[in-house]
């Protein structure tokens, strides 16, 4: 009998036909749960594109209500929704553009309190919140739960898009915190499309992390200048004085779930653990790590029984999103040595090894 077609084959055919996408990136953001801070002018640009890209879980968080001063830029909502909260009618509009995505509306404030509830099982935090102080509370708590943050800013002409992950993150492009003096959209004004444009930025770096591809700004900001019509890039590096202090306690994930690319030099020196890839072939044959084993990740519950659970494992992946999730099923199936590279073989070009091809 002949297989049934995958019914949303046509719906994703022009992406999936993209140089390295093809079925297993759509396999990874059909099983991507992300959360998504403030469903505004950001909000209104990444969420739709995420939706219609085909990832499967999305909670919206935003404490907010609709108000006739939010239509010009938030084209999430209507009229109608007049009076609603934004994450109800966000959550309408993206169910009616995505059938087969799963929106969880949160009508609630991200917050350091809140945090490690509403990013339980989250691969993904998106931040488009309109306070700088919510953006460090996101950067804090993605660093708590061991996942990527891509954060965006939109104010008059100018936006702001980056990524926090792989050992470089908000507090160090900002160290001096939050500044409770800032601007917002209420003082400053803002031009809807300075939104559209940024929130598309920040949508295209979701769609990277989730699916392994390409090059994220990680330590990198990228500018838009919307009055010139111009880009910019800002390279930024770790703050050394940061990690001269006494790390902060961890209050997410289980902290010997992960491991930086200076310590697995060590492991390698000492236990020399099992280097386990879950990339896909193409990608290792640009760049791996020396002795490691490959086993894609959409293989990897198949072909569990070609690893030994007595033996230490340290699964790596471009990233570390899809070793992340690697490493729940290598634990669950009762690899308990098992641990993950944090912010993957790229964190490990950048710290370790710069001569290793970086793609």
């Amino acid at each position: 009998m002949a297989t049934s077609p995958d019914p949303r084959a046509t719906r994703f055919a022009r992406q999936r036909i993209l140089p390295g996408f093809g079925e297993a990136a759509q396999a990874r953001l059909a099983a991507a749960r992300v959360v998504v801070i403030g469903a505004g002018g950001l909000g209104s640009a990444v969420l739709p594109v995420i939706a219609a890209a085909g990832v499967g879980t999305i909670t919206v968080i935003d404490d907010d209500l609709v108000d006739e001063t939010n239509l010009h830029r938030q084209l999430l909502h209507t009229p109608a929704d007049l009076g609603r909260p934004k994450a109800d009618s966000a959550a309408d509009t993206l169910r009616a553009l995505s059938p087969d995505t799963t929106v969880l509306p949160r009508r609630d404030l991200f917050t350091a309190a809140t945090a490690a509830a509403l990013l339980e099982d989250a691969d993904l935090l998106i931040d488009g919140s309109d306070t700088v102080q919510t953006r460090f509370a996101a950067n804090d708590a993605a660093i708590a739960a061991g996942i990527p943050l891509v954060w965006g800013s939109a104010l008059r002409w100018s936006g702001q898009v980056g990524v926090a992950w792989g050992g470089t993150d908000y507090r160090d492009l900002f160290p001096d915190g939050p500044d409770a003096e800032a601007d917002t959209c209420e003082t400053a004004g803002i031009l809807p499309s300075v939104c559209t444009v940024t929130g598309g930025l920040m949508a295209t770096e979701a769609l990277k992390l989730l699916t392994g591809l390409g090059d994220p700004l990680i330590g990198r900001v990228l500018l838009f200048d919307g009055l010139t019509g111009t880009t910019q890039e800002l390279a930024y590096q770790r703050d050394p004085t940061r990690d001269a202090a006494p790390p902060a306690p961890a209050t997410g994930a289980a902290s010997d779930s992960a491991v930086t690319a200076r310590e697995l030099t060590a492991l390698l020196a000492s236990d020399a653990p099992v280097l386990l890839d879950v990339r896909e072939p193409h990608e290792f044959a640009l760049a791996a790590l020396p002795g490691a084993v490959l086993i894609p990740l959409g293989e990897l519950e198949d072909r569990l029984g070609e690893l030994d659970r007595e033996e230490a494992i340290v699964v790596y992946c471009h990233l570390g999103v899809r070793s992340a999730r690697a490493l729940d099923r290598l634990r669950a199936a009762g690899f308990t040595r098992a641990r993950h590279l944090a912010g993957g073989i790229d964190a490990w070009s950048r710290t370790v090894d710069p001569t290793l091809p970086r793609y």
